[in-house]
């Protein structure tokens, strides 16, 4: 943008036309991002990202636009104002967040193997799982899958026995003949 036209920018802006607030804005704020980013160490850059930063600066500049009155003789003077409201809020935040990364420590050691075990399944179980589900549908007569599904849904004895309108004796018998066929096929291969 030129300086005629970001001066034009800069007296609308000390009228308080919203518009040429964004406009405003939008030219600054990837120069004000690249302020922020050369401060930010590199532990904080997941706290936070530089637009949190520089957004939270350019809230305080539109009050005070607004509510104070501020003037600024050229586009120069407001970037340079602009960089000092930016850093300083970029400061108050560091200030906050060092506080805060002083007492933090990571996740390892002695401190990670005391952490219970994740009650999930590895990947590779799921997919032996779900093998093991493939062969005991295929060894499963077609009659009897309605005993397995439900198995599977993890219902008890007496539902499936509603269910199915099956005596409890040959559920288990069902379930047993399946099981050996299923372990009978996996020592075979």
């Amino acid at each position: 943008m030129s300086t005629l036209s970001l001066q034009d920018l800069l007296d609308k802006l000390c009228s308080g036309d919203p518009v040429s607030a964004e406009a405003v804005f939008r030219e600054y704020e990837p120069y004000l991002r690249k302020v922020v980013r050369r401060l930010l160490p590199h532990w904080l850059r997941s706290k936070f990202d530089s637009i949190d930063i520089v957004q939270s600066a350019w809230s305080d500049v539109l009050q005070g636009f607004r509510n104070a009155g501020w003037r600024f003789e050229s586009p120069g003077q407001l970037r340079a104002f602009l960089v000092k409201v930016t850093r300083n809020r970029f400061l108050d935040r560091y200030r906050q967040l060092k506080r805060v990364g002083e007492n933090e420590e990571p996740l390892s050691g002695p401190i990670l193997s005391a952490l219970p075990a994740s009650g999930e399944p590895s990947p590779s179980q799921l997919v032996q799982a779900d093998d093991l589900w493939q062969k005991m549908l295929s060894a499963c007569k077609q009659e009897h899958r309605s005993i397995l599904l439900l198995k599977r849904q993890g219902a008890s004895m007496s539902e499936i026995v509603a269910q199915t309108g099956l005596h409890p004796g040959s559920i288990r018998r069902i379930l047993r003949q399946l099981a050996g066929q299923v372990a009978l096929s996996q020592n075979a291969t």
